[in-house]
């Protein structure tokens, strides 16, 4: 489960990174203020991230993706069913979230830079 939760949260921030590196490409011309949007979109991103870990603790096992992807011999049965798939979830969004507040970060930090010295 964890493995497929894995693919499925990553696969979502891919796309979501897709479109904040446009965003940042579109204002190179900028380095200062390009990192200052990709700082910000990818806040943004982290604190969706932390809202989908929460919401995985009460959205239906059967309505998440994860579920779909599961192979039937490895699903659990429905008595814990709602229980693993949430806390596997939630893990892992937590755990994206992480990561990504820390790109966040050295995005803020990058921009910073460019100020600092005229960039």
């Amino acid at each position: 489960m964890r493995q497929v939760a894995y693919e499925v949260v990553q696969r979502a921030c891919l796309f979501g990174s897709l479109a904040i590196f446009c965003v940042m490409i579109g204002m190179s011309f900028d380095g200062r203020l390009a990192f200052q949007a990709g700082g910000t979109l990818t806040a943004m991103m982290a604190m969706v991230l932390i809202y989908k870990a929460r919401e995985a603790v009460t959205k239906p096992y059967k309505k998440t993706e994860m579920w779909l992807y599961l192979p039937e011999e490895l699903r659990p049965p429905p008595a814990q069913a709602q229980w693993a798939s949430a806390t596997v979830l939630r893990e892992t969004y937590l755990t994206f979230a992480q990561w990504t507040a820390a790109i966040s970060v050295a995005m803020w930090i990058a921009a910073l830079l460019f100020r600092l010295f005229g960039a």
